[in-house]
């Protein structure tokens, strides 16, 4: 019995478990954690709220347990003598990004094989060093295993944002990609379905090469427990999608087949969609009458602009990141890189079409949220490629307060977290930003994210990026 009772007394000393604001850190947390205090203010900053609302200067948040407890013109609140401060001077303090396709996974081809490697500690480490404080996974290709992140990033023991965990890919058989499972019939999706929300995923992601029914089977199953569907689609049009009832779909417009003349039912024809999509005139009357479907069925969109980014005078790796990767893979993305510039005019037409058309559909009244999806040619890192998506929605044409409220408080509203979540107001949770300089002056600042506040605990973003250079790719 005494040999049992010093093994828990070592075990629990080995795992090193400190206390703070009533919630236990690991040490390898810890050492991230630059503001730990249950009581303090940022000073004299300037504030963009989330909610779209008219950006506040000169203003003092108060922060006490884990919430907003106070919010106004520094000039009007006197703060008690022993309440430690945070200057805000010249730094600007945002909401933390809430990300609704995100992934636990990034691209590793193998010869001409597409494949797919599950970056279990490097990516949520750097989701929350680029602001991330609450994300949805678009997809999963390990579930339980990014059950579990979830479950220790919750409990301290790991570094990352909070997160809603999407189900396996519900996909026919189509994509040479490994690690994608196949339905081989549609009885089989209610089985999908309920597998994974009685191990506690909140939403499921239809693919390309799904049926109408598979589509309808698993919407009808997912909205009986309070469960959202998403989707990537290809063999089915955003209209069928829409009418059936899918709750969010992804990629802006890039995805959509609506516009391929002559279209089978249940058939993914990605080339041909893809011509469409080039051919369709950026104000033309199909893409109108689309959005405006898409707004009457109150259909969400999510935009992930950066997966789709041009190579010809653009980063090689969007948001700065190449410096993330291991040395093979910063090698193959600055070759391919090389080998596109002037040669990718179609592919930054399209990306630029797209864009007018997420503007269009949220002008009109439709509901945007933000993504990034770091999958396709390998250049979308978690963490740089959120800070990212901010600068393009801007770069866009879309305000500073509509591009910070579309990565915070919209993606909140959607996840039903917009009561504790995505935006800066009191009693809220303290998940913030606080940015060594002016998003107005320019929205690249973002960039210099100093200070991630999650539920009121400061990480220090520099550090979270700096632990885990030259290793993306391994884990």
């Amino acid at each position: 019995m005494n040999i049992l009772k010093s093994f828990f007394v070592f075990l629990f000393i080995g795992i090193g478990i400190t206390s703070s604001q009533a919630q236990q850190f690991s040490d390898t947390v810890q050492r991230f954690i630059t503001v730990d205090d249950t009581h303090f203010a940022i000073t004299n900053v300037t504030v963009i709220d989330g909610t779209g609302n008219a950006i506040k200067e000169n203003q003092t948040i108060i922060i006490k347990d884990q919430r907003i407890e106070a919010i106004g013109n520094t000039a009007s609140m006197t703060l008690p003598s022993d309440l430690k401060q945070i200057d805000g001077t010249g730094k600007t303090v945002i909401p933390g990004l809430v990300m609704l396709h995100e992934h636990m996974f990034y691209t590793k081809p193998f010869e001409d094989w597409f494949s797919v490697g599950q970056m279990t500690f490097t990516f949520p480490r750097l989701y929350l060093a680029g602001g991330v404080t609450s994300m949805r996974t678009g997809g999963s290709i390990q579930p339980q295993t990014d059950l579990n992140v979830k479950k220790w990033i919750e409990e301290g023991k790991m570094t990352g944002p909070k997160m809603h965990i999407t189900g396996p890919f519900i996909e026919r058989e189509g994509p040479r990609v490994p690690e994608l499972g196949f339905i081989g019939n549609t009885e089989e999706v209610s089985k999908i379905v309920n597998y994974w929300a009685d191990k506690g995923v909140t939403s499921f992601k239809v693919y390309n090469n799904i049926t109408k029914e598979d589509l309808r089977i698993c919407v009808a199953e997912a909205h009986k427990r309070g469960l959202k569907v998403t989707g990537h689609l290809c063999s089915i049009t955003y209209e069928e999608a829409s009418e059936i009832g899918i709750d969010n779909l992804e990629h802006g417009f890039m995805a959509s087949s609506d516009f391929l003349d002559g279209k089978e039912e249940n058939k993914c024809d990605p080339f041909g969609s893809r011509s469409a999509l080039i051919r369709e005139p950026e104000n033309g009357e199909n893409i109108t009458k689309l959005i405006d479907l898409l707004i009457k069925n109150k259909t969400v969109i999510t935009t992930t602009p950066n997966v789709f980014e041009p190579y010809t005078n653009h980063e090689v790796v969007p948001g700065g990141g190449l410096e993330a990767l291991i040395p093979q893979i910063q090698e193959r993305l600055q070759s391919g890189y090389d080998r596109a510039q002037g040669r990718d005019e179609i592919a930054a037409k399209l990306y630029h079409k797209n864009l007018v058309w997420i503007k269009k559909f949220y002008d009109k009244g439709g509901f945007l949220v933000a993504g990034t999806d770091p999958t396709g040619a390998g250049r979308t890192v978690a963490g740089y490629a959120n800070q990212r998506t901010v600068e393009i929605l801007v770069e866009a044409g879309f305000t500073l307060e509509d591009a910070i409220k579309i990565c915070t408080l919209d993606g909140a509203t959607f996840l039903e977290e917009d009561k504790e979540v995505g935006s800066i107001a009191v009693g809220k949770k303290a998940d913030l930003l606080l940015i060594d300089g002016d998003l107005r002056t320019t929205i690249k600042n973002i960039r210099k994210l100093e200070t991630v506040f999650k539920d009121g605990i400061g990480f220090d973003s520099q550090k979270l990026f700096e632990s885990v250079k030259g290793k993306v790719g391994l884990n």
